[in-house]
């Protein structure tokens, strides 16, 4: 027998299966919560009425307009994909570092990075790195899985450095600014790039013949005309980063307008390059039409589950289960969480772990006091790892799908393996060190009202007026005074008899007295 306890756990039950076998999430999660809402209806567990939240829920989701940002710089990373931008600055950078060990890993993962904050999207980055970089490390001698794990690895940086795609939607889930998650993301990044980079040192030390540096002949560019390259690439990435963060950053413009203009810079460096064409916009629009319809099936069908899961109670129920698991301690909480989001992410993309699983946490998060861009930021970094594990990994299936012939799919997911636990120690040193987050954001101020005190000025401190000025002690004009027609003429009270008030006093003693003498 199905009760109110026990629909919302046989409901949390039914969406880990049906995500887990693979059916399409965005029907697999509408599908599911009509099923349960009619048999809700039926047992008696709302009534009816309440599944008319749905439409105007949905049209929410249609008419909010942060989640234009999306589609915005899903197209710019599109353009930019196929706009020459990271060819340029692959082979500068790969000239610059070229004459050390590790020299074209350095490179990829700084290209990584800038190409994470004008992009967006991992798949621009993963594609671009892996046509350019793969065969060169190929041809110079570095080992299959270094070098196929340092791409793989670098494209998912944008996951976590601004403007990333997955802290749009999480601000939308968390009610958070977008301003404030980009900035908040700003210490993880710079952790994650100096810890990648850390590795390659490390390794290049202890086994250089992994990577060796390139031969002298290929390093071709000296002096003015490598930094001439280096800043032919780097120039025109960091004005479309001020474009997009800048602007956020310097309150100049909203995430959805910084995405434009990011488009729009997109297609002028596609210009400068003389790549645009009509065949590069419609590709470029294709894929964007795809990736955001994806989002907002997704969007409506995790709000149809949501709803009635709420409506079963499921949230009261989801609360009680994780305080009850982790005592309501912060870290325990966390680590649980980040648990649970690591196992789905080895069968979920970000998108779904961030539009399903997401709204269900965040109300017991900051239940337990957690800062939610803290706690949308640790979600960031561990929901990158979907890109790179096995079996799903979408950066290795990308890499995969570029990489030449005699590349081994063995190798590409097993040179995944070392990044993806160096994105597991960034994720434990924020769950210890929130601070990394934190710092970045502005300082709330918190006013306790039971120590605001208000001083009112008693009438009694305040000295009598003396003769000619007001209460104030300025001097009043005169009614006589040359040019003060408009004045308020003083008007001096009438003393002894003449006062109409002692009058009416006296009168009222006189007719209680006759009163008196008539009882």
């Amino acid at each position: 027998m199905i009760t109110m306890q026990n629909m919302a756990p046989l409901m949390f039950g039914a969406l880990v299966f049906v995500m887990v076998i693979g059916f399409p999430v965005a029907f697999s999660l509408s599908a599911l919560g009509l099923i349960s809402g009619f048999i809700a209806i039926e047992l008696g567990f709302f009534p009816a009425q309440f599944m008319s939240n749905l439409p105007l829920r949905i049209f929410g989701i249609l008419s909010n307009e942060l989640l234009l940002a999306i589609p915005f710089f899903t197209f710019m990373g599109a353009i930019l994909e196929r706009c020459g931008l990271a060819e340029d600055l692959l082979e500068g950078m790969g000239q610059l570092f070229g004459s050390v060990p590790g020299g074209l890993a350095y490179a990829v993962i700084v290209v990584g990075a800038v190409l994470g904050a004008i992009t967006g999207t991992v798949a621009a980055s993963v594609i671009a790195m892996g046509v350019i970089s793969l065969p060169i490390m190929m041809r110079y001698g570095y080992d299959m899985k270094l070098a196929t794990g340092v791409i793989a690895a670098s494209g998912t940086i944008t996951q976590v450095i601004p403007p990333s795609l997955v802290l749009v939607v999480l601000a939308d889930q968390l009610g958070k600014s977008v301003g404030d998650m980009y900035a908040g993301a700003i210490g993880p990044s710079i952790a994650q790039i100096a810890l990648f980079m850390l590795y390659i040192l490390v390794l290049s030390y202890f086994k250089p013949h992994l990577m060796p540096p390139l031969p002298p002949e290929a390093r071709t560019l000296h002096g003015w005309a490598l930094w001439k390259r280096v800043l032919w690439g780097m120039v025109p990435s960091i004005v479309l980063i001020f474009l997009v963060l800048g602007t956020i950053f310097l309150g100049l413009a909203t995430p959805t307008e910084a995405g434009a203009m990011g488009a729009v810079g997109a297609i002028v460096l596609a210009a400068l390059h003389k790549r645009l064409s009509w065949k590069l916009m419609r590709e470029g629009m294709e894929s964007t039409m795809r990736l955001t319809a994806m989002v907002i099936f997704i969007l409506i069908g995790s709000t149809v589950f949501s709803l009635v899961f709420q409506g079963v109670d499921g949230g009261p129920w989801i609360e009680h289960l994780m305080i009850s698991m982790t005592g309501g301690d912060k870290v325990a909480f966390l680590i649980i969480v980040n648990l649970f989001v690591f196992f789905l992410a080895f069968f979920l993309d970000f998108f779904e772990i961030a539009f399903i699983i997401v709204p269900l946490l965040a109300p017991v998060a900051a239940k337990l006091g957690i800062d939610l861009v803290w706690f949308g930021v640790l979600l960031c970094v561990n929901m990158q790892t979907s890109f790179m594990h096995p079996p799903f990994g979408f950066a290795l299936f990308y890499l995969r799908g570029i990489a030449p012939k005699e590349v081994k799919s063995s190798d590409i997911y097993l040179g995944a393996i070392p990044w993806v636990v160096l994105q597991l120690i960034l994720v434990a040193v924020l769950i210890f060190y929130p601070g990394m987050v934190t710092m970045w954001l502005d300082k709330e101020v918190v006013v306790d009202t039971d120590k605001v005190r208000i001083e009112v000025e008693s009438f009694d401190d305040v000295p009598p007026a003396k003769p000619g000025t007001d209460g104030a002690g300025a001097d009043k004009p005169a009614a006589d005074k040359p040019g003060a027609d408009a004045a308020i003429p003083r008007v001096e009270a009438p003393a002894g008899d003449d006062d109409p008030a002692k009058r009416l006093m006296d009168q009222m003693r006189e007719d209680q007295n006759k009163l008196q003498q008539k009882q």
